[in-house]
């Protein structure tokens, strides 16, 4: 498999396959490079509906170099601890990031989802969260704002009086369930239209349909929800070296 940045040939083979309606792992498939590659590099260039393979091409070489002009131990990521490859970790809250874009987080807003998950103490503050994003204080607000909102991160105070975002370990069950309810909201006006269209007409029987169907997916995911909440819990223990 390849590796390296994808090329201004490769660009425009994702730009033809996005027209052609192929799926991203399609288009990897055909290029032999990892779905998340593509995913990402389209994501972070305007999208499927707006992805072009020249504009992304510069795009590219600009941030290149600009990592190429920054001073020297500094390279746009920052020091990681536990000995991490800080550039990796770099790409891989990129890739992070770009599966919360897929499932309709704005850019920035997905960014700082992802750039929460991926420390250690799953919290910072809006100065840390700016200067490792590299984004201003404003994009950082609203945000964490959009965050707190949809139930994905939550406010505290630390002993300084500063104001922390968290991701802690229950705030992915406690949005599992919003969603599990909102789903639950949308079964119920589907039966409310059952009577209001008529019992037995093609319309009712159809928002019955709806309406039975997202009942039975929004109590699954209660339930499962609920079974697997001490998964979220769990300290995993570090897996021993093996001997050489």
């Amino acid at each position: 498999m390849p590796g390296g940045r994808l090329t201004q040939q490769e660009r425009q083979q994702i730009t033809l396959g996005l027209a052609d309606g192929l799926s991203y792992a399609e288009i990897a498939r055909r290029l032999d490079r990892p779905t998340s590659t593509v995913t990402r590099e389209v994501m972070r260039n305007g999208g499927p509906n707006a992805y072009r393979a020249d504009l992304a091409h510069h795009a590219t070489e600009h941030r290149a170099r600009r990592r190429r002009k920054a001073t020297p131990g500094h390279s746009g990521t920052h020091p990681q601890p536990h000995g991490r490859d800080a550039e990796a970790v770099r790409e891989y809250e990129a890739t992070f990031a770009t599966v919360f874009m897929e499932q309709g987080l704005p850019k920035m807003t997905a960014r700082t989802l992802a750039g929460l998950y991926t420390t250690d103490s799953g919290s910072l503050t809006a100065s840390e969260l700016s200067a490792r994003l590299q984004i201003s204080p404003a994009s950082v607000s609203k945000a964490i704002a959009f965050l707190e909102n949809q139930g994905l991160v939550r406010r505290e105070r630390d002993e300084r009086r500063r104001e922390r975002y968290v991701v802690d370990d229950d705030v992915l069950y406690q949005s599992m369930m919003a969603s599990a309810r909102a789903t639950a909201h949308l079964g119920e006006i589907a039966r409310q239209g059952v009577g209001v269209l008529g019992p037995g007409t093609p319309a009712a029987a159809r928002l019955e349909n709806i309406s039975r169907f997202v009942e039975f997916v929004s109590e699954s995911i209660a339930r499962a929800a609920g079974q697997a909440r001490d998964i979220l819990h769990s300290k995993l223990e570090a897996t021993p070296r093996s001997e050489t």
